[in-house]
C-alpha cells in the first residue's frame, strides 16, 4: 500500500511535463504563422493574410491578445478587399476587444485606408470614432486635417469648420487650413472670415486660381464691384467654360451695378447660363444695359424673353421694355407691356405710371382684352385722386364713340348734366340711332333720333337726326310720319349742309308716292333728277316712279316718255317700263302698238319675271283683235311655260271663253273643267262653273251640269247665301283694319265652312290678322292651306310671309321648301331676292355648302341689291369656302366683305384678313389689321379674341415670345366664355413655354 501512494504523484508529474511541452509546441508554432500573417499583410498580400488569421486565430486563448490581433488584421483585411462585410468585422473587433491596443489605431488605419482611397464619408465615419487623447501632436494634426478634408468633401461644412479652425497655424496644413477655412466661411456667406484668410493664401500657386474667384464673387456679393472686376477680369484670359462662363456674370453684373452698362454688355452676353440657361434676371440685366445705351431693338429682344415674371425684376423689365416698344413706335406690343407692369404690386410707383401709360395707350389705339371705357373707368377707381382724373374722364366719353359703343356711352352719359356732356349726348343718340338703322331694327332707331331730338343743341345733328328719323318712319311705313319728318328736315337751315340733304327730294317722292300723292310725287321726283344728274340708279328709278304716276293718273302719253327715259338708260327694272309702256298704248286704244312693244318685250327679256303678264295681256290684245288662234297661242305659251304663274287659272277661263264664242262648247266645257279640277275654291273655277252651266243650258244638257256640280265639294248651291253673307261679314272686318274681329269671324267661318265658297281668301285673310297681331305662329296653318292648293292670286304672299314666320323662329327645315317655292313661283323681284338671299342662308346652316355658294352668287347676280344683302351673300361664300377649306375662293370673298360691310360682318372679314396676311408670312401686316379690330370693332368679342391668338402666332414667328405668350395668357383669363379660342390659347401657349424653357430656366411650364 505504500508503495502505491508514492507512486501516483510520480506519474502524475511526468504527464503533466508531457502536456505542458505539448503546449509550447503549439504556441511557438502557432507564434510562426501569426508571424508570417503579419508579413503577408505588411506584403499587401490581403488575401492571403486574412485566411492566415482566420485560421489561427482560434490556437490562441480568447484572453490573448495575439488573438484580438488576429481578428484586428482579418477585418483590416476585409476593408483593404472590399469585403460587403468589412465595417462590421472591424466594429465586432472593436465591440468584442475593448482594452485591446490595436482598438484606436484601428480607428485610424481603417479611416486612414477610406480616405486615400477617396472614400471620404467612410473616412469621416471612422475618424468620428477616434480618441486623441494619446495621439502626438503630429499625429493630431494629421487626424484634424483627414477628418477635416473628410467632412468637407462631404459638404459637412460646420463641423469641418472647427477641425480646420486647429490648424490655420500649422506649419504643414496651415496654407491648405486657410483655404478650406476661408471657403466655408464664404459658402456660409461670412465674407469678412473668408476675406481674411482667403486673402492669405490668394498668392499660393496651389490656390492662386481658385481663392481669386471667389474673392472677386465675394466682392460682388458685397457690394464692393470695383474690387470684385479687379479680382475678375485677369481670370478671364486663361479660364475657358463654365468657370468663363461664371466668371463673366460676375464681372458683368458688377459692371452693371457701377452703371457701366457698356462695359457691362460684353460680359454679360458671355454668361452661358446654368446648365446652359439663363433666367429672368440675367435677360433683364442685359435687356436693360442696352436700353441705357438706347440699343432699343435690343433691349427688346432681351426683356421679351422674360416669360412669366412675377416679381420686382420682372415689374422693372416690363415697364422698361414698354419704354423701348414705345421708342421703336411699336405701341400695341408697349400696350401689353404696360398692362403687365401695371399689374405687379411689387413697386408701387411703376405699378401706377404703367397704368396711367396702359390706360391712355388704350385709348389711342384700341385695347384687345376689354372696353376701352372700361379700361379707363377702371384707372380712376383705382387712382381717384389723380391728377389726370380729368383728362381721362374726357377720355372715356370719346372711347365710347371711338368704339362705336353707342349703346355703352349713352348709360355713361344717362344722368350727365353740364352743357358738355349734354351736347355730347345728342351725338351720341344720332350714332347710336344709325347704328340699329343698319341693322334694320327701324323702332328702336327711331327711339334713338327721337332721343337725340329732345337735346337740339347742335343744329347739323339735330337736322340729320330729323332726316333719319323720316328714314326710320318710312320703313316702319309710316309714310305721313315720314313725309313730315322730311319737310321738318328741309325747312332747317343747316340740312343744306348735309350729305342727306342731296337727296331730300328723292325722300318725299317717296313718302308722297306711297300714300297715293302721284301728283306731289311726281313733282318731287322732277326736282331729283334735275339736281342730281350723277346719280343713275336713283335716276332710273326716278323715271320709272314719275311715269307710274302718270299711269295712275291716266296720262299715257306721258308715262311712255318717263318709260322710255327709263328704257333709253338701260339700267334696271328696264323689263318692268317695257311692259308698263305695251299696257300704255293698249290704254290709248293703239293695241297694234301695244302687241309689238309686248312681242318685243318678250324677245328681248327672256329672263323677266313679267314675261307671264306680258303673255297674258298679250293674248287679251289678240282678243280684242279678233284673232283667236293668237290668243289662244300666248295663253298655252303661259299655260306651259308658267305653271306656278297666278295667270294661269286666268288665262285657261279666257280659252274657254274664246272656245264659248267660237262655238267650240266642247273645247269650252273641258277648259273650265280643267280650271275647277287644277284651281279648286278658286273665284276663277267658282267662274268656270258658272260660265259651264251657261252652257249646259245652252245645249240643253243640264241634267249633266248637276251631275258634274253634285261632285264638286267646295260648291253648295243652298248654302251659297249663308256661305257669303258670313265671308262678307268677316271681310268688311279685315278690310277696316279691326284684325281682333276679323280674327274671330274668319275663325267662326272656317268652323261653319270648312270646304266653303271663300274658305281659300278666308284662310288668308284670317292668316294676315293674325300677323298684324304678331300672332305669327298661329298663321303657319292658314298660310300653309293656302300654298298648299294650287296657284292663285294669294299664294306668292303666303309664301313670302309663311317664309318670313319659319325663318323668325330659326326652323330652317320647314323654311327651305317654302323659300324654293317662293323662289320659282314669285313675281315679284323682291321676294325673290328674298327667297334667294335667305336659301344661301338655310343651305349654309344645313352645311350644304355648294347651294349656299351657288345661291350667294345668284344673289349677287341682282342688279338692285342692299348693302346689307350683298354683304350677307359675300359672308356665306366666304364661309362655306372656309368650311371646305378653299382658302382661296374665301380669302376673295372676305376681300369684298370687307368693302362693304360694318359691324360685326366687318369684324370677321377684318380676322380673315389677318389670318390670310399670316399665312403669308406677313406678320406686321397682320398685327395691323388685328390692331384694328381691337380699336374699332372691340365690341364683338369673339373676333377680337379669335384676332389675338393670330397676333401671338405673328409675335411667336417675330422672335418676340414675351408678347405671343402674354396675348395668350390674357385671352385665356380674359375670353373664358369661348370654349374654343381658350383651348387654342392654351394649347399654344404650351407650345411656346415648352420651347421657351429649353433656354430659361425661370420659365414653369
Amino acid at each position: 500500500m505504500n508503495y502505491k501512494k508514492i507512486v501516483l504523484p510520480i506519474i502524475v508529474f511526468f504527464i503533466s511535463i508531457t502536456i505542458s511541452a505539448q503546449k509550447t509546441a503549439i504556441y511557438t508554432n502557432s507564434l510562426k504563422e501569426y508571424n508570417h500573417a503579419v508579413e503577408l499583410y505588411q506584403n499587401k498580400a490581403f488575401v492571403a493574410a486574412q485566411q492566415k488569421f482566420n485560421t489561427i486565430k482560434n490556437d490562441f486563448d480568447n484572453s490573448s491578445e495575439l488573438k484580438a490581433n488576429c481578428e484586428y488584421f482579418a477585418a483590416n483585411c476585409a476593408i483593404r478587399l472590399g469585403q460587403r462585410n468589412s465595417d462590421d468585422l472591424m466594429q465586432q473587433f472593436v465591440d468584442k476587444y475593448p482594452t485591446s491596443t490595436k482598438r484606436n489605431s484601428a480607428f485610424i488605419d481603417v479611416a486612414d485606408y477610406y480616405y486615400k482611397v477617396g472614400k471620404y464619408s467612410y473616412a469621416a465615419k471612422w475618424y468620428k470614432k477616434v480618441n486623441t487623447t494619446n495621439l502626438t501632436l503630429k499625429q493630431e494634426e494629421d487626424y484634424n486635417f483627414k477628418y477635416a478634408y473628410s467632412l468637407f468633401i462631404n459638404k459637412n461644412y460646420s463641423a469641418a469648420k472647427n477641425y480646420f479652425l486647429n490648424l490655420l497655424d500649422s506649419q504643414e496644413y496651415g496654407a491648405q487650413a486657410k483655404y478650406y477655412y476661408g471657403f466655408i466661411a464664404y459658402n456660409q456667406d461670412d465674407y469678412e472670415t473668408a476675406d481674411k484668410y482667403l486673402g492669405e493664401v490668394e498668392e499660393d500657386t496651389s490656390f492662386k486660381k481658385d481663392v481669386s474667384y471667389y474673392l472677386a464673387d465675394m466682392n460682388f456679393k458685397l457690394g464692393k464691384f470695383q474690387i470684385a472686376i479687379d479680382k475678375g477680369e485677369p481670370l478671364l484670359e486663361k479660364s475657358r467654360g463654365l468657370e468663363h462662363s461664371e466668371i463673366s456674370k460676375i464681372v458683368g453684373e458688377s459692371y452693371f451695378n457701377l452703371q457701366k452698362y457698356e462695359e457691362a454688355i460684353p460680359h454679360l452676353k458671355n454668361y452661358k447660363g446654368k446648365r446652359g440657361k439663363w433666367n429672368n434676371t440675367d435677360y433683364y440685366l442685359l435687356g436693360y444695359s442696352f436700353y441705357k445705351q438706347n440699343d432699343f431693338d435690343n433691349a427688346v429682344s432681351n426683356f421679351n424673353k422674360i416669360i412669366g415674371g412675377n416679381n420686382a425684376v420682372a415689374q422693372n423689365a416690363y415697364y422698361h421694355l414698354a419704354e423701348c416698344y414705345l421708342k421703336l413706335e411699336k405701341r400695341q406690343e408697349a400696350l401689353n407691356a404696360f398692362r403687365n407692369a401695371a399689374n405687379m404690386e411689387f413697386e408701387p410707383e411703376i405699378k401706377k405710371d404703367a397704368w396711367l401709360n396702359y390706360a391712355k395707350l388704350s385709348y389711342e389705339i384700341g385695347n384687345p382684352y376689354k372696353s376701352v371705357p372700361d379700361v379707363l373707368q377702371e384707372y380712376i377707381e383705382l387712382h381717384p385722386n389723380s391728377t389726370h382724373k380729368e383728362e381721362i374722364n374726357d377720355l372715356i366719353i370719346s372711347a365710347y364713340i371711338t368704339s362705336k359703343d353707342y349703346k355703352g356711352a349713352l348709360e355713361f352719359l344717362q344722368n350727365k348734366k353740364s352743357a358738355k356732356e349734354r351736347a355730347l349726348y345728342q351725338k351720341v343718340a344720332f350714332y347710336r340711332g344709325t347704328e340699329l338703322f343698319t341693322e334694320g331694327n327701324y323702332d328702336l332707331a327711331k327711339e334713338s333720333f327721337e332721343s337725340s331730338l329732345t337735346i337740339p343743341l347742335d343744329p347739323t345733328f339735330t337736322a340729320k337726326a330729323t332726316f333719319w328719323k323720316g328714314e326710320s318712319n318710312y320703313r316702319l311705313n309710316n309714310f305721313i310720319d315720314a313725309l313730315a319728318d322730311f319737310k321738318d328736315f328741309s325747312s332747317n337751315y343747316e340740312a343744306s349742309k348735309t350729305t342727306e340733304f342731296k337727296h331730300l327730294n328723292y325722300n318725299i317722292a317717296y313718302a308722297l308716292f306711297k300714300q297715293k300723292e302721284y301728283g306731289q310725287a311726281t313733282d318731287e321726283f322732277k326736282k331729283y333728277i334735275n339736281k342730281n344728274t350723277d346719280d343713275k340708279i336713283r335716276k332710273n328709278d326716278s323715271y320709272l316712279r314719275i311715269a307710274d304716276g302718270y299711269f295712275v293718273n291716266s296720262n299715257y302719253s306721258s308715262a311712255i316718255s318717263f318709260y322710255n327715259k327709263a328704257i333709253d338708260m338701260n339700267g334696271i327694272d328696264g323689263d318692268y317700263a317695257q311692259f308698263q309702256k305695251a299696257i300704255c298704248y293698249g290704254l290709248t286704244g293703239n293695241e297694234n302698238l301695244k302687241i309689238d312693244e309686248l312681242n318685243s318685250f318678250l324677245n328681248k327679256y327672256l329672263r323677266s319675271t313679267y314675261r307671264d303678264d306680258a303673255y297674258y295681256v298679250l293674248g287679251n290684245s289678240y282678243i280684242k283683235k279678233g284673232n283667236n288662234q293668237l290668243a289662244i297661242d300666248s295663253f298655252d305659251k303661259l299655260i306651259s311655260n308658267y305653271k306656278r304663274s297666278p295667270l294661269v287659272s286666268k288665262a285657261l277661263l279666257k280659252k274657254g271663253l274664246i272656245y264659248y264664242n267660237s262655238d267650240q262648247n266642247n273645247q269650252a266645257l273641258a277648259t273650265y273643267k280643267t280650271v275647277v279640277n287644277r284651281f279648286p275654291n278658286t273665284s276663277e273655277a267658282k267662274q268656270a262653273i258658272k260660265d259651264s252651266r251657261q252652257i249646259y243650258v245652252d245645249l240643253g244638257r243640264v241634267d249633266e251640269y248637276a251631275a258634274w256640280v253634285k261632285d264638286i265639294d267646295f260648291i253648295n248651291v243652298s248654302d251659297a247665301e249663308l256661305d257669303n253673307d258670313m265671308y262678307e261679314s268677316a271681310e268688311k272686318q279685315y278690310l277696316q283694319n279691326n284684325h281682333n274681329k276679323s280674327i274671330s269671324s274668319f275663325k267662326k267661318y272656317l268652323q261653319n265652312f270648312p270646304r266653303g265658297l271663300h274658305t281659300l281668301q278666308a284662310h288668308f285673310y284670317l292668316a294676315q290678322s293674325l300677323f298684324s297681331e304678331n300672332k305669327h305662329n298661329e298663321t303657319i296653318p292658314h298660310y300653309k292651306n293656302v300654298i298648299d292648293q294650287q296657284q292663285n292670286e294669294f299664294t306668292e304672299s303666303a309664301l313670302s310671309r309663311l317664309a318670313l314666320v319659319h325663318l323668325e323662329n330659326n326652323n330652317w327645315q320647314s323654311a327651305i321648301p317654302v323659300l324654293e317655292r317662293l323662289e320659282s313661283e314669285a313675281d315679284l323681284p323682291q321676294n325673290i331676292t328674298f327667297a334667294q338671299s335667305n336659301l344661301m342662308k338655310g343651305y349654309y346652316e344645313s352645311k350644304n355648302y355648294s347651294k349656299a355658294v351657288n345661291y350667294a352668287e345668284m344673289v349677287l347676280r341682282g342688279a338692285k341689291l342692299e348693302t346689307r344683302v350683298k354683304s350677307d351673300a359675300h359672308i356665306i361664300i366666304a364661309r362655306s369656302a372656309i368650311k371646305t377649306n378653299n382658302e382661296d375662293k374665301a380669302r376673295n370673298a372676305y376681300k369684298e366683305v370687307e368693302k362693304i360691310a360694318s359691324g360685326e360682318l366687318k369684324a370677321e372679314a377684318l380676322y380673315y384678313d389677318a389670318y390670310f396676311e399670316n399665312k403669308d408670312g406677313s406678320y406686321r401686316v397682320s398685327n395691323q389689321i388685328v390692331q384694328k379690330i381691337a380699336s374699332d370693332y372691340s365690341a364683338y368679342k369673339y373676333w377680337a379674341a379669335k384676332g389675338l391668338l393670330i397676333m401671338a402666332n405673328n409675335y411667336y414667328e417675330l422672335n418676340d415670345a414675351y408678347q405671343a405668350t402674354y396675348i395668350l395668357e390674357s385671352v385665356i383669363k380674359n375670353f373664358s366664355q369661348f370654349d374654343d379660342v381658350v383651348e387654342k390659347a392654351t394649347s399654344d401657349l404650351n407650345k411656346i413655354k415648352t420651347e421657351q424653357a429649353k433656354t430659361n430656366e425661370s420659365i414653369k411650364n
